[in-house]
């Protein structure tokens, strides 16, 4: 055993100074201790000479710079030359014009929690939140879902008056322009409002503020561009458009065979520089009611106008509606959520290069801006649209399952209910917290492109699934389309928000982890300008930094690894309250797994894991689970650790840090090589997977939330359309909810009696009459049991229509009659 000794020492010093990260010189001091004690209390010298020479190798080898980098630094730097993941411009741009915020501490393995707990709370100045309590209420009013999906494929002129009235396409745009200049979390809140009532309408609000000619030339237009078109965008007179996406180039956006050619050619009437474009475009938002168009294209020089360059490089420009040759196809018909979409096309149209978004001088920086307000749009309009319909889909649901009767019981009461429920509940607090983090990242001045992607991936897929079990729930009443349904067109739509901006399979396999990894990572991206410096000496010495800072911090993540998986988490500081502490600890100890598993595929697989698509889809899902449980916590504590919230929070951090641990260890189980898969599996996962779905009672608790007024339910439900109008089922259903509670004791005591008391009428008003004069209940109970039988009735009726009500209008012939040959 005195052998044994010294070499243990050294394994629990460098354990403890991996663990607390401390440098190298610590971990030599305390070894030299621990042997000098060794040596001094009897244990076999031969054995402390050969860990002490061990210590001195090492420390030579690692602790001195003449000898570190000819012989371990310069090797490696070639090595890693050979290994790099090959980048292409286009990936190059996409991580160059994205910023990291606290995402980038989850690859640290030991993320600072009050880097994140000290960003201030996301807050609503009074001027956006009188919007929110005005023109976003009574535009809510307006809104009549059915007319609009059923009747008119379209908003009604009034809507469209009203929103350019108020402004509402000028959310972005600076008041100096005409425009609302709200921050990035009103816009938030605006559209999530707007998508509880109407996909179409929030979508025909969010295009304007999100990619298009509105903000690009809010960031990048010239002053003559900015003077002439913000203002006019603010106040409707322009509405616009987006040319990206073409038949031969979909989520490829660089691969577009769009092209502008420079030549001369006539503009107002004057010889000019310009463009010659050639264009084919579809699923254009907007684009059948433009006035001006925004269009990505890639630009040549071929007569060399502009200098040597001939292949410039992607572009972009507007195009006045009524420019000589653009034709703005018919309208397309996105799945019963007609808002307007269709194609742009275009062959041989002339514009000056003055309509190059920028001007000459950003000619072929077209991807970096579209990058950069690509992960602005992703991180506010999807992610907002799909929070206002999983909060008002929760709690509507959860009204509906009280108030629905099936075998004397409220639907609601069923555990199979009450699973699907708590699923809804616990999705929707997750899709609330994870997108109002994103835009807080955006009001900080982030170009949150991980995060962005993250919560365009998993806010949409979440809501898709939060509208599945609602249809579950609500049964006949979703499928029964009508003015009186309010979830049907929700579920019609879903898919819309998984295929827009980057279908949701390319970015949760190739974009979260595939960015998240070089970008969010402290020191892979510096590692790969060193390797890449043009400038060898300079690129040998910050390679060296890194390359060893990168060392430590691999051997520590390991050592975090291993012991959490022992440990179960259950020690260690950690921020947070009594409550959310364990909770932190936890994410301390998945950042440590997912900084491992990111620094060993990286350097096992090398340029291959690029291509590893479903190794890094499930290090994505770790990755944005991390993410995700962050912004609850933070949401948690911002909103002063209300105890009410407390069951959804845990519904939703149960079932996330499940889901990291399946993504772990599918992740594990396939990795490439296998031998390493079953090492990180010893290191991660010593004694297996130990994380559990949320059990029964939390899912009962959270679905009970869902079905009584309570405070954690008008938490869940702030900031989404509820006003019982006319309008608005869902908001009527909504606020049936305390009425329905308050008389089910009536309802068990005159149900029970229909049993026992011999009550012998058979329709629902004579039974009453009956229980009112044999004294089984009170003139005011009947009050409230025929109040209660009116809402129950609002809540499950269903529409029914004459069969030329639904007949399109195309049925019909110019004078309203039936055609001939179907008569």
């Amino acid at each position: 055993m005195s052998i044994v000794l010294p070499f243990l020492a050294l394994l629990l010093a460098g354990a403890f100074v991996a663990y607390h990260r401390m440098k190298l010189v610590v971990w030599t001091v305390i070894s030299a201790a621990l042997l000098a004690a060794c040596w001094f209390g009897g244990v076999q010298q031969t054995a402390v000479i050969v860990a002490a020479a061990i210590v001195a190798f090492v420390s030579a080898l690692v602790l001195l710079p003449f000898l570190r980098k000819p012989l371990i630094t310069g090797p490696f730097i070639g090595v890693f030359r050979k290994v790099l993941p090959p980048l292409s411009k286009t990936e190059r741009i996409a991580l160059e014009t994205g910023s990291v915020g606290f995402e980038g501490e989850l690859f640290t393995g030991d993320p600072d929690w009050n880097i994140l707990l000290n960003h201030p709370k996301p807050q609503l100045t009074d001027e956006e939140q009188a919007f929110l309590d005005g023109p976003v209420e009574e535009l809510c009013r307006m809104v009549n879902d059915w007319e609009i999906t059923h009747v008119h494929a379209d908003l009604p002129p009034e809507l469209w008056a009203f929103i350019k009235k108020n402004r509402f396409f000028g959310m972005i745009i600076p008041k100096e322009y005409g425009g609302l200049g709200f921050s990035a979390l009103a816009h938030h809140k605006v559209i999530q409002k707007l998508a509880s009532i109407s996909s179409v309408v929030s979508s025909t609000v969010g295009v304007p503020n999100s990619l298009g000619p509105g903000e690009l030339l809010n960031h990048y237009g010239t002053k003559e561009q900015k003077d002439y078109y913000l203002p006019r965008l603010a106040e409707g007179i322009e509405v616009p458009c987006f040319g990206l996406t073409g038949p031969f180039a979909g989520s490829d956006a660089t691969s577009i065979p769009d092209f502008g050619i420079v030549c001369k050619g006539t503009w107002n009437g004057e010889e000019v520089l310009g463009l010659k474009l050639t264009f084919d475009k579809r699923y254009i938002t907007l684009a059948p009611v433009a006035t001006l168009i925004g269009l990505a294209f890639r630009m040549y020089d071929p007569d060399g106008l502009l200098g040597d360059t001939r292949d410039i490089g992607i572009t972009l420009a507007l195009l006045p509606r009524d420019t000589a040759g653009v034709e703005v196809g018919r309208r397309h018909f996105p799945l019963n959520s007609p808002f307007q979409n269709g194609p742009v096309r275009g062959k041989d149209v002339f514009i000056p290069l003055s309509q190059i978004i920028g001007g000459p001088e950003k000619r072929g920086l077209g991807w970096n801006m579209l990058n950069e307000c690509l992960a602005v749009g992703r991180s506010i309009t999807l992610p907002s649209t799909a929070s206002g319909g999983a909060k008002a889909g929760a709690v509507i649901t959860g009204a509906y399952a009280r108030i629905r009767k099936q075998f004397g019981l409220s639907v609601g009461r069923f555990e199979g209910v009450e699973e699907a429920l708590a699923r809804i509940g616990g999705k929707a607090y997750k899709i609330s917290a994870l997108s109002q983090a994103t835009a807080a990242a955006v009001d900080r001045g982030d170009v949150p492109s991980v995060p962005s992607a993250i919560a365009k991936y998993h806010c949409t897929n979440m809501s898709r699934e939060c509208i599945s079990d609602m249809m579950d729930i609500i049964g006949g009443k979703g499928i029964i389309l009508g003015p009186r349904n309010f979830a049907g067109r929700s579920w019609q739509a879903a898919p819309i928000a998984i295929t827009v901006e980057g279908a949701n399979i390319m970015t949760r396999s190739l974009l979260i982890f595939g960015q998240g990894a070089i970008l969010c990572h402290p020191w892979v991206l510096k590692e790969m300008k060193a390797a890449q410096d043009e400038d060898r000496k300079a690129g040998l010495r910050e390679f060296d930094k890194a390359l060893f800072g990168h060392v430590r911090y691999g051997i520590s993540n390991a050592v975090r690894s291993f012991w959490f998986g022992l440990t179960g988490a259950r020690f260690g500081s950690a921020p947070g309250d009594a409550y959310t502490r364990r909770y932190f600890r936890k994410l301390d100890r998945y950042s440590a797994n997912l900084a491992l598993m990111a620094d060993i595929s990286m350097m096992t697989l090398g340029g291959k894991l690029k291509f590893k698509e479903s190794l890094s889809g499930r290090l994505g899902d770790v990755l944005s689970h991390i993410y995700m449980t962050s912004a609850m916590l933070k949401r948690y504590h911002d909103e002063g650790a209300p105890s009410a919230e407390q069951p959804l929070l845990a519904w939703a951090f149960h079932d996330s840090v499940h889901r990291i641990e399946e993504s772990l260890s599918a992740a594990l189980r396939n990795f490439p090589i296998r031998p390493i898969g079953w090492l990180m599996w010893a290191l991660i996962f010593p004694f297996g997977r130990r994380a559990e779905a949320p059990g029964d009672r939390l899912s009962r608790r959270v679905a009970a939330l869902l079905m009584s007024p309570n405070e954690a339910r008008d938490s869940l439900a702030r900031g989404v359309f509820l006003t019982p109008c006319e309008n608005n089922p869902g908001g009527r259903i909504n606020s049936y909810l305390s009425k329905a509670v308050m008389a089910e004791p009536v309802e068990r005591k005159f149900l029970k009696a229909l049993k026992t008391k011999g009550i012998e009428a058979l329709t629902f008003a004579t039974q009453l009459d009956e229980a009112v004069a044999e004294g089984v209940i009170t003139q005011d109970e009947r009050t409230l049991l025929e109040e209660l039988r009116a809402i129950t009735l609002d809540t499950i009726t269903v529409d029914d229509f004459e069969p030329h009500e639904l007949r399109a209008a195309s049925y019909y012939d110019r004078e309203g009659q039936r055609p001939a040959q179907v008569a």
